[in-house]
């Protein structure tokens, strides 16, 4: 009982220290960098950060020249192995059993291989790759991904395996935008729009990457915090018995209740609709959240509830919510284009844009 008093203690000195800091980083960069609009991207991780800023290169930059793409290859592969060796993983955890001795010895051959070290895919693991994926024992494990943590682009990347394993294979804009790199650090990507310019912040989403958040508050003209909308059923990577929802909820009440944000907008983008849109059909929302009332399998009734849910934790504040999709294009052209003119709107005195 005492340890836990201590460990509380210590937690609330370091957030003493956290604050103290941020207060005091905040008065030493007063001064206004010029008319730039700084727009925040937050979110737990994987809620599409990333996605986004790489929408806002293919929108309002110069797109991704191929030798850009190119250098993602071997991602993609990366990607495509890490999956593959998550279910096979999860089998075992599961107790799913394989269909046949080829796939088990597959599954062996797979386990085997330093996914973050590949840098080419060769013809004898492509075909295992191909084998297992159509083994019906990893397809009831891909359907139960909820238990375990394996990437949204598995399926994508795993079902056009023909394709990227072709040796002129150069990624396109798709699969550059599916490719899952956990952000560490901080990326700005900067960009001018109808003669004003920007600058999008994107910061890292799990726990352990937050703390660097401290130098982004100041002068941020608007916070864009991403829910992934499909997670209503998974827990964090970092804590198996946290749901994930819950966790972007509670880290959306304490963003939205900074101080010094009081003066941001806020942009809410329930991502990842195309995701629920799937999960919701076999996947209840009642089953997590027992408060929704909805009917099952209705996509607009549960993602209405989530945004509630969002909306609920500070009633006193303006908040612009937008369904989005990250991978699809032309869905953030069209919501970008709506939270542009919510932005300028707001910020026409202030930064003399009239």
């Amino acid at each position: 009982m005492g340890g836990q008093c201590c460990c509380l203690s210590e937690e609330q000195k370091t957030s003493r220290l956290l604050r103290l800091e941020i207060e005091r980083r905040l008065r030493r960069d007063k001064l206004h960098s010029g008319n730039e609009l700084k727009l925040l991207l937050l979110g737990t991780g994987e809620s599409g950060k990333s996605t986004f800023i790489k929408q806002m290169k293919i929108i309002h930059g110069s797109g991704f020249t191929e030798e850009e793409r190119k250098s993602y290859t071997k991602l993609v592969y990366q990607n495509i192995y890490s999956a593959m060796q998550a279910m096979v993983s999860a089998m075992d955890a599961l107790q799913i059993p394989y269909s046949s001795e080829q796939s088990k010895d597959d599954s062996r051959m797979i386990e085997d291989v330093q996914a973050d070290k590949i840098e080419r895919l060769e013809t004898k693991y492509v075909e295992a790759i191909k084998r297992l994926w159509e083994d019906p024992g990893i397809q009831e494990c891909y359907h139960r991904r909820r238990e375990y943590q394996l990437s949204d682009s598995a399926k994508y990347f795993l079902s056009d395996l023909e394709r990227i394993a072709m040796p002129s294979f150069v990624p396109n804009e798709q699969d550059v935008l599916r490719v899952r790199i956990p952000t560490t650090g901080i990326i700005e990507y900067p960009f001018v729009l109808q003669k004003v310019p920007f600058r999008m912040v994107d910061v890292g989403g799990q726990r352990s990457e937050r703390r660097k958040w401290i130098h982004c508050f100041d002068n941020v003209t608007s916070i864009i915090f991403l829910v992934a909308l499909s997670e209503y059923d998974q827990v964090l990577a970092e804590s198996h018995n946290e749901n994930r929802l819950e966790e972007s909820k509670a880290l959306f009440k304490t963003v939205i209740t900074y101080p010094w944000f009081q003066d941001s907008s806020i942009i809410l983008f329930l991502n990842k609709k195309d995701i629920l849109e799937e999960k919701i059909m076999y996947s209840h929302l009642t089953n997590y959240f027992p408060q929704f009332r909805g009917p099952k399998q209705d996509v607009k009734a549960a993602g209405d509830f989530i945004l509630e849910l969002y909306k609920d934790q500070n009633s006193d504040k303006d908040i612009y919510p937008h369904f989005t999709c990250a991978t699809d294009t032309e869905n953030i052209r069209f919501v970008f284009a709506a939270v542009k003119d919510t932005i300028l709107t707001r910020n026409l005195k202030e930064f003399n844009l009239t």
